[in-house]
């Protein structure tokens, strides 16, 4: 439910505004989004307590020089009792933006860090593949393989040392 509700202001923005606009607007709010990570902004943004315009000047008060549009934004959300959704209202305008400006975003997950020439290579491939500017980024983690995951195209592309290991055992017992 609250998705359907930050898609509509995400549409909002988006029939308003031109892409360097919404990117501006996108950082603004990116920004404001960081402090809902902490426990503390959360129980003053949901308590029933603390003035609507104290809530707002607070979301406010973490980007400096906000636009107008952020302002109004902001000032709507807070009277209709709608702050929890920005980081929800953020990722629906990435996802847009991505496809408006056809940039997207990647992770390459391995076990050991990869070469920057490596990252380049497997960056430049799947961009001329998907035909988007892409960026990917590392992270060295536990998966016994390599996976490249790009969010907004929906794709995933992966290769697993256990995934392969039990093919070769499954296909070797139906070859007996």
């Amino acid at each position: 439910m609250i998705d359907l509700v930050a898609k509509r202001y995400v549409k909002a923005l988006m029939s308003g505004s031109d892409t360097a606009t919404l990117t501006s607007i996108y950082n603004e709010l990116k920004t404001i989004s960081t402090a809902y990570s902490d426990d503390k902004f959360v129980l003053i943004i949901n308590s029933t307590e603390v003035e609507i315009s104290k809530k707002s000047d607070l979301i406010l008060s973490f980007v400096d020089n906000c636009s107008q549009t952020t302002i109004n934004l902001i000032k709507l959300l807070a009277q209709k009792k709608r702050l929890n959704i920005i980081p929800d209202i953020v990722s629906d305008l990435k996802r847009e933006l991505s496809v408006l400006t056809n940039t997207y975003e990647g992770v390459i997950y391995t076990n050991s860090k990869l070469s920057d020439e490596d990252v380049s290579k497997l960056n430049s491939q799947f961009a001329s593949k998907f035909n988007v500017n892409l960026e990917l980024t590392q992270n060295v983690c536990d998966y016994d393989g390599i996976k490249v995951d790009i969010d907004g195209l929906g794709c995933e592309i992966g290769f697993s040392k256990e995934r392969l290991r039990s093919q070769m055992i499954e296909h070797i017992l139906r070859a007996v």
